[in-house]
């Protein structure tokens, strides 16, 4: 079986000869590369570069023998063409320009036909796929609605998501057209991504765990479904991926994709239970890549029993890999998926 297909046979169900890893944010700040270009160009700059996006995509895929590569970008991207500017403060993160809050603010907020406002997105995804063919598949990606919508109406990131759910809870229709309006952007951004050549596409709803299962059901499945619903005719894989969602997994599953990403907060053997006949993915403490080998080593074996249940497994962290990790670290932990994830042994 040739090593580029072990992934998208993962994501399938299909047998594989060892179990597939790649990580979340697998390029990026870590990486010695990567903060060489970053001193030069502004992450925007990066993202909107096609041939600066496709190498920070490549750098860990030279590096290291991951099994999926996935698009340099950013989720809040389709967001400056819909209307709402924003760059990067240092240190802390996203900032949007003009929070959305009022009615105005949700009116103006334009739907965009993403090939033409983020067609350095296609651009690149289309370099990659050439770069990549028969070697690694590649991976696209957008935020979810409530993520997005999170970041607009916060202005930011937030802890308590006060403003989001002042919103949601006292202009529920005005909540509604906003969720409409990112649901069908990104809808129409992962449907470029794959006819530009992105062979599987993540959802991150990184925030969704702010919700309790009531408000979820309410206020953000019958959005997610939208996306998820249309995807599904594509034939390309889907992973569903939040963090927090010990208490949303199957109101996710019932939301659509094909692979449900678990966060290192639930054991997989638990959501191997509660989501039977689903492929997943996950779910390291992205910590743990800082531990001594034998711990290290202890906790991949961990999550590699644990997902023997499931249909398909794609090993990952369950978040993203954080910046204060030695690469050093990350090629180990892929060797030991590898060796360690071999299937019948």
């Amino acid at each position: 079986m040739p090593m580029w297909d072990r992934f998208l046979r993962a994501c399938w169900g299909q047998p594989v000869d060892t179990t597939p890893v790649w990580f979340m944010r697998q390029a990026g700040r870590y990486m010695p590369e990567y903060r060489a270009l970053r001193a030069k160009h502004s992450m925007l700059e990066l993202c909107r570069t096609p041939e600066l996006a496709v190498e920070v995509t490549l750098q860990p895929v030279r590096a290291f023998e991951v099994d999926a590569a996935i698009l340099f970008a950013d989720i809040l991207l389709p967001l400056e063409p819909m209307g709402a500017p924003f760059d990067f403060a240092a240190g802390e993160g996203p900032v949007i320009h003009n929070p959305v809050r009022t009615a105005e603010d949700v009116h103006a907020l334009r739907l965009i036909e993403p090939e033409e406002s983020l067609g350095y997105v296609m651009q690149a995804i289309g370099v990659l796929r050439r770069e990549l063919e028969g070697r690694t598949p590649l991976i696209g990606f957008a935020g979810a609605p409530f993520t997005l919508a999170s970041y607009l109406v916060e202005g930011g990131k937030s802890t308590s998501f006060l403003e989001t759910k002042r919103l949601m809870y006292n202009a529920p229709e005005l909540w509604g057209e906003l969720m409409g309006k990112l649901a069908e952007v990104v809808r129409r951004f992962l449907r470029a991504q794959i006819a530009a050549g992105a062979q599987a596409v993540q959802l991150f709803d990184s925030w969704i765990g702010a919700l309790s299962p009531s408000d979820y059901v309410t206020y953000v499945q019958p959005h997610v479904h939208h996306i998820l619903r249309d995807l599904a005719e594509t034939g390309v894989p889907v992973i569903h991926f939040g963090t927090g969602t010990a208490t949303l997994l199957e109101l996710q599953r019932d939301a659509g994709g094909t692979v449900m990403g678990i966060d290192w907060r639930v054991p997989l053997e638990q959501a191997v239970q509660r989501l039977p006949g689903i492929p997943l993915q996950g779910n390291l403490d992205p910590t743990m890549l800082m531990a001594p080998r034998p711990l290290l080593e202890t906790a991949i074996s961990q999550v590699l029993r644990g997902g023997q249940g499931a249909p398909g497994h794609v090993f990952n962290v369950g978040h993203g890999i954080l910046q204060q990790t030695d690469p050093k670290q990350v090629a180990l932990a892929i060797e030991t998926v590898h060796r360690l994830g071999v299937r019948g042994s």
